[in-house]
């Protein structure tokens, strides 16, 4: 194949790299530029090949794990979840059987349901948000541990 095929494989696979921002062929295009060069030296179709697919696969096993651990340093969790753990005073009486309950949480108020049904808890108390329903916090009561 000619080196301007490869060097067009190669424009592709940055072009998707750019669209996807996953780290998914930036592999692959490392693989055709090898296969560029390789052509350009004059071999045949068949190393090309063959150089393409060995440098792309090295480049996937050796590098990529290293790149997601350096490049994608830690999830940022999103709004939702870094309320999950978070102390709430709840602003409206919890009653899952009533569906009644509010607290407001980083300015924002959500409906807030018990963790458990028959649980109630009191506006004014503390309370524990330990997961997300849809819209909807899922508190446990808290009791705040005595110092001694």
């Amino acid at each position: 194949m000619d080196a301007m095929v490869w060097l067009a494989v190669m424009i592709i696979l940055i072009i998707l790299e750019i669209i996807t921002v996953g780290l998914t062929t930036i592999w692959f295009a490392g693989g055709a530029l090898v296969a560029m060069f390789v052509s350009a030296l004059g071999g045949g179709t068949v190393l090309q090949i063959v150089a393409f697919l060995v440098v792309s696969f090295v480049l996937v096993i050796f590098t990529r794990p290293w790149a997601l651990k350096y490049i994608k340093t830690g999830r940022v969790k999103t709004n939702y979840e870094g309320v999950i753990g978070k102390i709430v005073r709840i602003t409206q009486d919890v009653d899952n059987l009533n569906g009644t309950g509010c607290a407001v949480v980083n300015g924002q108020e959500w409906t807030v349901r018990a963790a458990e049904d028959d649980k109630k808890i009191a506006a004014g108390t503390l309370a524990k948000v330990v997961n997300i329903s849809g819209v909807k916090l899922i508190v446990e009561q808290y009791e705040e541990e005595a110092t001694l």
